[in-house]
């Protein structure tokens, strides 16, 4: 009879995280904060997601958006909506407008097209998702998810006030964890 070593249990040792399983810095800029990692889960289900801000807090990784909001469930360019926040326990809202919004192309539609969902904040940043449809392995689709924070748009004094309070790092965690989050939500 061989002797089999006996493993311990091995819930511990999960998959090693391979590029898409972490988010990975774009270099898009100097002003430009932006992460992509890829999901397992179809382009559209996702841009549904970032389409209706009555679920932005879902994809929240600041742990600043509330689950409150109001405006259309599904986003089009030109609309406005008001999200709840709440930062260093303050609570707030922010309306913003709707700069670009369009759903993902599917593979099977013959040529893949990018979703896209970005607004721009009264301070005049932008905040981006993108939604990109990606083969996955066995013929499953996944999807390669863009967040950026865009401050090349902020006027002069509120750029060097938020640079000096480290908005951008702060973001760049953000959009870091919330990335992390939808990945694992559908892993």
């Amino acid at each position: 009879m061989q002797w089999i070593p006996k493993l311990p249990n091995p819930e511990p040792f999960r998959r090693l995280p391979t590029m898409g399983d972490t988010p990975q810095r774009l270099q898009k800029g100097a002003d430009i904060v932006a992460y992509t990692i890829t999901v397992d889960a179809p382009a559209r289900q996702l841009w549904e997601i970032g389409a209706n801000p009555h679920r932005h807090h879902e994809l929240d990784g600041s742990g600043t958006v509330r689950s409150s909001a109001i405006g259309p469930r599904e986003l089009q360019t030109g609309d406005r909506f008001r999200v709840d926040m709440k930062k260093f326990g303050l609570p707030y809202a922010l309306t913003v407008r709707v700069t670009e919004s369009q759903p993902p192309q599917s593979p099977d539609a013959g040529s893949a097209a990018p979703g896209v969902v970005e607004w721009r904040q009264p301070t005049g940043h932008r905040w981006r998702w993108e939604f990109a449809p990606v083969a996955g392995p066995e013929g499953t689709e996944q999807t390669e998810v863009t967040e950026s924070y865009d401050a090349s748009g902020q006027q002069p004094l509120v750029r060097r006030f938020l640079n000096t309070v480290k908005v951008a790092e702060a973001n760049a965690k953000g959009i870091r964890v919330s990335l992390q989050k939808l990945h694992d939500r559908f892993s």
